[in-house]
């Protein structure tokens, strides 16, 4: 069942210039210059029910207005937008009681009142039952570790903790389809990972379809099956996170760590996209696979080799590498809806 659809969605927003200043501002009353910017450009995308997408790209490409759109914050310039069978931007009131939003950089709980005020204002907001209400809070506090921190004034407690109280509003009217916008940004290691386990606990037991986005690639190794990348308002790949993974060709990470530095010899390594550190003892590579044998033999036979790493290409770097040139992604197309590159 398709719980999110897409076609040809487009979103412009139109601004104008004005010159600093009085004289700016008077002539401004009377002609001004506009500029229209295209922030998401006949997107096109299908999910599944139950799927959790990533939905990653660079800052400023796209991602926070599809959100909103798919939320129904914005209206789409063009294009038709179904999320469980309604069109968002109606803010149709069954459709707000299947959808929740969970923004790491935003609260919508109250700051001077404990966090289980919030929660029955939600539950009466969203019409929740008392017995589903009370089995909801119980289920989520247990999980998340915050039994007991319910009753505590939201101003008092760490970010983390704020955190968890943020994803229980959200969940707590039972929602089909779940958008995360950086639920784990700021937060330690520790909060990172039982964020994550939260919700890889909470979609296992309500088969929930989920969208997130992150720049923590932990989050999405950790939650995400499949990937969608928007890079400059288009979509650049969905598909796999193993073929993401793959999305430069078939090349291996390789670092060689050296008892000496090798200044002097860098042009060696010009052709494998070398990563130095400072004093030049050891050196990233990315070497394609049928290459890997040959290629090591040569730096260890002729340098001072004293460990040597392979693994395959992390999605760190792949990132980096599309972020930095976006055409590798973009220059290339496809007629699949899903597992290319586009």
């Amino acid at each position: 069942m398709s719980m999110i659809s897409t076609s040809g969605l487009t979103k412009n927003f139109k601004s104008y210039k004005k010159a600093p200043g009085f004289m700016g501002s008077l002539r401004a009353l009377y002609k001004r210059d506009y500029i229209t910017k295209t922030a998401v450009n006949s997107f096109d995308l299908t999910i599944q029910k139950g799927e959790i997408v990533g939905l990653l790209g660079p800052n400023g490409a796209g991602k926070t207005t599809l959100m909103k759109m798919f939320t129904g914050i914005i209206v789409p310039s063009n294009g038709d937008i179904k999320i469980a069978g309604y069109v968002p931007a109606e803010r149709d009131k069954t459709f707000r009681k299947k959808i929740a939003l969970v923004m790491g950089q935003k609260s919508q709980l109250w700051w001077d009142i404990p966090a289980m005020d919030s929660f029955l204002l939600l539950q009466k907001f969203y019409e929740v039952p008392d017995a589903d209400f009370k089995a909801r809070v119980e289920q989520m506090s247990e999980l998340l570790d915050v039994k007991d921190l319910l009753h505590v004034h939201v101003r008092k407690l760490s970010l983390g903790e704020r955190m968890k109280m943020e994803l229980m509003a959200s969940l707590l009217h039972n929602p089909e389809v779940i958008f995360l916008d950086e639920p784990t940004i700021g937060l330690d290691l520790v909060a990172q990972e039982n964020i994550r386990q939260f919700i890889k606990e909470y979609h296992r037991q309500n088969n929930t379809t989920i969208i997130l986005t992150s720049h923590y690639m932990a989050d999405v190794h950790a939650l995400c099956k499949r990937l969608v990348l928007i890079l400059q308002g288009k979509k650049g790949f969905d598909g796999p996170i193993e073929e993401f993974e793959q999305i430069l060709g078939r090349e291996k990470s390789v670092s060689f760590s050296f008892s000496e530095s090798i200044h002097d010899y860098t042009d060696f390594f010009e052709n494998f996209s070398p990563e130095w550190n400072a004093d030049f003892t050891k050196v990233d590579l990315r070497i394609p696979m049928e290459a890997l044998r040959e290629i090591s033999g040569k730096v260890i036979n002729k340098f001072p080799v004293i460990e040597f790493n392979t693994e395959k290409m992390p999605i760190e770097r792949v990132m980096k590498t599309l972020m930095e040139k976006p055409e590798l992604a973009l220059g290339n197309s496809s007629s699949g809806e899903q597992t290319h590159v586009l």
